[in-house]
């Protein structure tokens, strides 16, 4: 087989047993990879309503095509599973050196299943595999645990792993690759509830390619780009996503208001960080240096050091919850990568349960007497402890933004901006909305918002607007178009970029507009026949997939929601937005081949996809026999029965 090794590892937990199943070629040219391949076994394998940190959960992870076949920024890892986060899928993506070594191991894919009797993590070595006794590394945090694997199977491998967060079930652990890259939306939480501390992986074996010439020149054509255009050079590789302070609009104070390049505090400012930084680095095979590493250089944290300090942790740690300061947002930036927790939904959360303290909502005795204002950037670095060690009041905030003002109630919820449990804080009606809206793993800005206008893209996407690649004079038509790229990238394996532009997420794009360059790098990598109808047939054939797997979990229309703030709720001007939404919402169903009424894939769509046994399944959403119930976040604990502990990192 070209461009795949062709072989899936099953791990069953249960029986402690692994196992090599050959891969379908019909299943590569249908789904490519990566979040292809994981979607495709979470609807096969995961029954609606289970609990998310129960035995019959799955997780998959999962590499591309081009993984380490030389073309640049395709060294990303796929992890899937049902989110014990949002109850709905959750995937995530992480860069590093993970899939390189996987692919080279002779892997395209990982499925995980069952629950260990004991905790183990998994040695991998090109065909060799073991489930090895992991009861030293408990209560380690994911530094702690590589490093004592990099020490035990030598320095040329990549660990997967995951920290207390994990052990303990915080609902937003994540799983860490080598230390500072994340896979978040809950995959650490259940890797903790199936006892797999850590995956160790060495790969040396070649991917053969069907036409290694044609791609060798395809692959350096790719990468010249990157060499030579000074955006690339002159910002994503000096700054990387920093630059999204003075661009993106971060949230402040739970999204009391969003921040112009001006409002943004001069401490936070992409060149205010380079007092700490103490060198720069990509991921396998990138040619573009866009993470920093760190050193606090005085003070009580003096000497402490990291790597990878991303916008989305400067927003939603700082400045969103009310930190202004760049030493707690980088020791907390540690602290979430040593337990194996993600930065985004803990910072939500915080931010959440601060507007609520300061509005009386939460009092001092709930939080066990931690006075949570806005500033006080101590007590938020000791609730992160708390919140990953589910101790007191971090045992509530553990359970994420949507559960815990479920939880509360007394209006907790209408200061929590989510849709389907994840945020990204409230927006007008209109493309952002609507993107977070759509989105099959709840409000994200990496499904479709980041590519609609391309404001990250300053030459590049006007060349693309002007030759009617991009119809941005239609809103939900630009959307599906964005969709249709970011699924096709977490196919390929490739990053969307640092600062998540058009050139990064496309190969070749701005060469062979727009998804021609994909199209020929999949030809000469795997010898099929692959063309951009083909290709945005098969990211439509994925993202419906997803949708139907989210319906059976109990998503409908109304979840597409657009979150207002309570003050607009209710009024005239507040109508007057989700009106709007409801106009664009209807039209994106339509467009998308879903029923636009309630939001489900309808059979003629599903079956021009390939997808019939999927519109077999959608026959039993509401009114047809055994339907799925309602959605309402994740299956819950009793706060009780959570482990809880271990050391502090």
């Amino acid at each position: 087989m070209y461009g795949w090794m062709g072989n899936v590892l099953r791990v069953d937990l249960d029986k402690q047993k692994v196992s090599t199943e050959e891969l379908d070629p019909a299943i590569c040219r249908e789904y490519i990879g990566g979040k292809g391949f994981n979607s495709r076994t979470l609807f096969k394998e995961i029954r609606p309503g289970i609990d998310p940190l129960g035995p019959w959960n799955v997780v998959c992870l999962a590499t591309g095509p081009f993984t380490a076949s030389g073309l640049t920024s395709c060294s990303r890892v796929e992890v899937s599973t049902l989110s014990p986060y949002s109850g709905i899928l959750g995937d995530g993506n992480a860069g590093g050196s993970f899939a390189h070594f996987l692919k080279k191991a002779g892997y395209d894919q990982i499925i995980i299943c069952g629950k260990a009797q004991k905790p183990l993590y998994l040695w991998i070595e090109d065909g060799n595999v073991e489930l090895r006794d992991a009861s030293d590394l408990m209560g380690l945090s994911t530094w702690e645990t590589a490093d004592i694997l990099y020490e035990r199977h030598g320095k040329d491998i990549s660990v997967a792993a995951i920290g207390q967060g994990g052990e303990n079930l915080v609902r937003f652990a994540t799983l860490m690759f080598d230390k500072y890259n994340s896979a978040a939306r809950g995959s650490g939480a259940v890797l903790g509830s199936k006892r797999l501390k850590a995956i160790a992986v060495r790969g040396t074996k070649s991917v053969s390619l069907a036409d290694p010439d044609e791609f060798r020149e395809l692959a350096r054509e790719d990468r010249d780009f990157f060499l030579n255009d000074p955006f690339q050079k002159e910002v994503v590789a000096v700054y990387g996503s920093h630059i999204g302070m003075l661009h993106w609009a971060p949230g402040f104070r739970n999204y009391e208001k969003y921040l112009s390049e001006a409002d943004v505090p001069e401490a936070l400012k992409p060149k205010a960080w380079k007092q700490f930084e103490t060198g720069r680095s990509a991921c396998r095979s990138c040619v573009v240096p866009c993470k920093n590493s760190f050193r606090i250089p005085e003070g009580e944290y003096e000497g402490e050091a990291g790597k990878a300090l991303e916008y989305e942790c400067i927003f939603c740690l700082g400045t969103n919850c009310g930190i202004t300061e760049p030493v707690p947002i980088m020791v907390q930036e540690n602290l979430a990568d040593k337990y194996g927790i993600c930065v985004i939904a803990l910072g939500n959360a915080i931010a959440m349960a601060k507007e609520l303290y300061m509005r009386g909502i939460l009092t001092a005795r709930d939080t066990d007497g931690l006075a949570l204002d806005w500033e006080d950037a101590e007590t938020q670095i000791e609730l992160v402890h708390r919140t990953a060690l589910r101790q007191g009041f971090g045992n509530l905030v553990a359970e994420g933004m949507y559960s815990m003002a479920k939880i509360l109630g007394n209006k907790a919820m209408d200061y929590c901006y989510h849709v389907k449990g994840l945020s990204r804080g409230p927006h007008p009606a209109g493309i952002f909305g609507l993107a977070h809206a759509t989105s099959t793993r709840g409000a994200d800005h990496l499904r479709g918002r980041s590519w609609a206008y391309g404001e990250n893209d300053p030459s590049l996407w006007p060349e693309l607007v002007e030759k009617g690649y991009i119809p941005v004079e239609d809103e939900v038509k630009t959307l599906i178009l964005s969709e249709q790229v970011t699924t096709l990238t977490d196919m390929i394996g490739r990053c969307k970029g640092a600062v998540n532009n058009w050139a990064s997420a496309v190969p070749l794009v701005s060469r062979y507009p727009l998804l021609e360059g994909v199209a020929r790098l999949l030809r000469a990598a795997t010898g099929m026949e692959f063309s951009e109808e083909i290709l945005k047939n098969t990211a439509d054939r994925v993202y419906l997939l997803e949708m139907a797997f989210n319906v059976r979990q109990g998503i409908r229309k109304e979840h597409a929601r657009l979150p207002l703030k309570p003050g607009l709720a209710g009024t005239q001007a507040g109508d007057l937005e989700l009106a709007k939404h409801e106009v664009m919402l209807d039209k994106y169903h339509t467009l998308r081949g879903c029923k636009p009424e309630t939001g489900v894939p309808t059979r003629e769509k599903l079956e021009s996809l390939g997808l019939g046994f999927v519109a077999d399944e959608m026959e039993k959403v509401p009114g047809s026999p055994g339907r799925f119930e309602e959605w309402d976040g994740p299956v819950l604990w009793d706060p009780e029965a959570y482990p809880k502990g271990t050391r502090r990192a």
